[in-house]
This record gives structure tokens, sequence and C-alpha cells, in this order.
């Protein structure tokens, strides 16, 4: 019904982001035909894109095959330029790198995204519900629901579920208006909204927000937003060919210095210097 065979660019072993080593059936340069190919790729992936492989990706297509992104494999085939007027789904980690370096492409945060020849999942358990409902597709609800129970996997989640916890739980708070703050944060990473705006918008005081903030998050508002914006930024630094100022610009600073030196002040080392480590690995690890 069902089988699977796992490619690399040159037949040999590849290594996941994880540090686990799998064993490849086959060299890309062996296959020349395919009903559906899932291309797989950890952090940096366009450090992975070569000609061969780009122009292997377009042989396959041309001869019908059905391509997918699992997770940031998304970005080879956008890269590649097939996925040209698709619906892009990806991890909500990745979202944001693949909005900067693709902005010509619809993305949604849903589980997955299923069309006529294309494919796309947010990876982890996420590539689990995606292979269950195309099982569901081809072969019917009830064989669906039957490896998905062999599996222990409880619960078939449909594409628009969500892919995060609720921000409550992920907050461990139910104070709403902390709730509440931390989502106008998330929501407005590029163009900071000052902290009065913020606290305007839910309807405290600055100074009823610090309080709050400090009793339920153990730190000020300000060292949240900085938080998040920096954590973003060493995201696209890590799985983007950005500018170094890009990125910072990209996440609310507005100068090169400001943002190196609040992500020096986070992480204890410069932006170049994720960057550098991030293609560094790329090449000792490769992972296509």
């Amino acid at each position: 019904m069902f089988d699977w065979t796992l490619i690399s660019a040159d037949g040999g072993p590849v290594t996941a982001s994880n540090g686990m080593t799998l064993i490849a059936d086959q060299a890309t340069s062996d296959v020349h035909h395919l009903p559906s190919l899932a291309v797989c790729s950890g952090f940096t992936p366009e450090a992975h894109l070569s000609r061969p492989l780009m122009a292997w990706l377009h042989q396959l297509d041309q001869a019908g095959c059905c391509l997918g992104g699992i997770d940031t494999g998304a970005f080879l085939l956008a890269a590649t330029g097939l996925l040209k007027h698709e619906r892009v789904a990806l991890h909500w980690e990745s979202l944001p790198a693949f909005r900067e370096r693709f902005p010509g492409i619809e993305t949604t945060d849903e589980l997955y995204a299923l069309g006529e020849r294309r494919f796309s999942c947010a990876g982890g358990a996420a590539a689990m519900d995606m292979s269950l409902e195309v099982i569901a597709r081809r072969h019917g609800a009830k064989l669906a629901i039957d490896v998905s129970e062999q599996l222990i996997h409880d619960r078939i989640r449909t594409r628009s579920d969500q892919q995060r916890m609720a921000l409550v739980k992920r907050l461990g708070t139910h104070n709403r208006r902390v709730v509440e703050a931390v989502a106008l944060m998330e929501q407005n990473l590029e163009e900071p909204l000052a902290l009065e705006d913020v606290a305007s918008r839910v309807e405290v005081s600055v100074r009823q927000l610090q309080r709050l903030f400090e009793q339920e998050l153990e730190v000020t508002p300000r060292q949240w937003y900085l938080q998040l914006r920096i954590k973003r930024a060493r995201r696209l630094l890590a799985e983007t060919d950005l500018a170094v100022l890009a990125v910072g610009l990209a996440c609310g600073f507005s100068s090169s210095s400001s943002f190196a030196r609040s992500f020096r002040t986070h992480y204890g080392y410069s932006p170049r210097q994720v960057r550098e480590k991030a293609k560094k690995a790329a090449i000792e690890s490769p992972n296509v």
C-alpha cells in the first residue's frame, strides 16, 4: 500500500539536527521517478541547496512527482521555485524566517497543507496527522483510525488545530491582562508597541502592567518584550541569509549597534557569531 525510501544528495549517511545518523538507501542521481517526495531538512536549510539538487527537484516535478516539505524542507522547495501559488504550512518558529525570505508565498500556521501536487507540514507530530489524513483520503477513515490506534495516537488532529498550546498554558497564568499584553507583544515584533500603548489596550496603567508582569512572569514587561524580539532574531540568523542589520530591523531594532548590544547582553555572544556557527554546523553536518 505504501513504502518509503530514504534518499540523500550523495547516497551517504545524513545527520539529523538532533545528532542522529540515518543511512540513506539511494543517492538523488539514482532516482528519476517518484510518486511523492517529502523534503526533510534541519537548521540553515538553504546551506544545503546545490544546483544538482535543484535540477533533480525540477526533474521530479516535471515527471509528475508530488513534492512536499517537512518543516524547513519548505525553504528548499521555495528557493527552487517550486512553491509558487501554493499555500505553505511551517513550524511556528520557522514562519517568521520564511515570510522574510519569501514574502510572495502564502503561508499558514495550520498543522499542514495538502494540495493536488504539493504538501507541507509544521514537522514533529504534525507529520503524523498529515500522513493519517493522506491515508484517510486514499483508503478511508477506518484505516486511518486503525493506523492511529496502532501508533498510540489517540486523536487525529485536523489541519486547523493549533500548533501551539494556548497562551494561558504557555505562560502559566490566567491573568487576562497579562495574557492579552503578551499576545499584543507577539503580534508586534517588527514594529514594537510602546509600553504605554500595550497598557492602554489591556486597560491598565503602565505601573499596573509592570506590577502584573513581575507578579505573574517574574520579569518586567520591557524585559519580556525584548526577550521575544531577541529570540526571533536568533531564529532568523540561524535559518536565513538575511544581513545582520536586516534581521535587527525585522525584530524592531533601529540600528545594528543597538541590536548587537541587546543580543550580546541576552546570549553572551554576538549576532555574527550565531550566523557563523550556523554556517559551520551546516557544512559539517549535511542533513538533506
